[in-house]
């Protein structure tokens, strides 16, 4: 779900909402600043601020706010004593801002969201007024390249602003559209990855196989893979029917900037690939190294959709930098 989009068509269709921010987050906390969520007026919310007491007070001032028509800034202190009580107890303090007023600002969300929707890059300022009467105003601001991937709050007076950077959501190009690349596309799907599925067999892109919102391409897979953009936002999973088809498609990707590079196969296999990517010069050690293979987390999978939670685990824990916790490739023969 992109958040500003939704924004934007609650916008059109004259639905009353607020959108709730937290403005900071310090200590320990249930989520981080720079996260959004939209709460309407009867206190649906889309997305999360935390859960728990912190979520349900912001939407009953969420409720509050579109029957005022006034923007709201309110603090929350996790700091419960017991765990028998009902405060929480998390132990930290977040500042969180409910703003039914987003109608004026639309236009700025909207570019956020064509932006995000052409996998383009930009900067979301949120600039609060937290005086006694709260105000807001929303800017856009397109940009290439971004300081920070994070969102940051600066502070000068009672003015808040707020930071998001807006950057494309990450892509999973799955190579082979068999029984594991459908079953990883459904997982990934959940995980709010762009997805593409890629095989030599019309079959097996069928879009009805996939997730909506999927793309397909069938061809050649070496072909297919040196044509396409493979950048920092990328994550490319190997799952063809048979080594022979894996190693086309690893030699075509494995020098490209990707996020990641996962390729399925038993170990010996993957020790027999090495060796023969290493002998014809098509890799470095090094560069073989950080292909993940066998791919996945090393979590006994054995079933299809196991092996598809395995590497999709996987993805999460690169995306995250966690890469390392009980990645199958760390045991694999060299």
């Amino acid at each position: 779900m992109d958040i500003n989009r939704l924004i934007v068509d609650l916008i059109e269709a004259g639905r009353p909402f607020a959108v709730g921010l937290i403005l900071s987050a310090e200590g320990s906390t249930p989520r981080e600043a720079g996260v959004k969520a939209v709460l309407e007026a009867d206190g649906r919310i889309h997305g999360t601020l935390g859960g728990g007491a912190v979520e349900a007070e912001a939407q009953r001032r969420a409720v509050e706010a579109c029957q005022s028509g006034c923007p709201i800034v309110f603090d929350v202190l996790l700091t419960g004593a017991d765990a028998a009580d009902h405060e929480p107890i998390c132990g930290g303090e977040m500042r969180l801002l409910v703003d039914p007023t987003a109608r004026k600002d639309v236009e700025a969300y909207r570019q956020a969201a064509e932006a995000a929707a052409h996998r383009e890059r930009g900067l979301l300022l949120t600039v609060v007024h937290a005086s006694e009467d709260v105000r807001t105003e929303v800017l856009w601001h397109p940009e290439g390249d971004l300081a920070s991937d994070e969102a940051t709050l600066s502070a000068e007076g009672d003015v808040l602003t707020l930071s998001e950077p807006v950057i494309p959501r990450p892509l999973l190009l799955i190579v082979g559209g068999g029984h594991v690349g459908q079953a990883l596309a459904v997982q990934a799907d959940l995980l709010s990855f762009d997805l593409v599925a890629l095989d030599d067999r019309p079959e097996f892109t069928a879009p009805e196989l996939f997730p909506a919102g999927a793309r397909t391409r069938c061809g050649d897979l070496a072909s297919e893979l040196e044509a396409a953009t493979l950048d920092s936002d990328t994550y490319v999973v190997i799952v063809t029917r048979g080594h022979q088809h894996d190693a086309e498609a690893l030699r075509a990707c494995l020098r490209r900037p990707v996020a990641y590079l996962g390729m399925i196969g038993s170990r010996r296999k993957v020790a027999l690939l090495r060796q023969s990517f290493l002998d014809a010069g098509w890799a470095t050690e090094d560069e073989f190294d950080r292909v993940h293979a066998p791919v996945g987390l090393d979590i006994g999978a054995e079933t299809v959709p196991e092996i598809a939670v395995s590497i999709a685990a996987e993805l999460v824990a690169v995306r995250r930098g966690k890469e390392t916790l009980g990645s199958m490739r760390r045991t694999a023969p060299r």
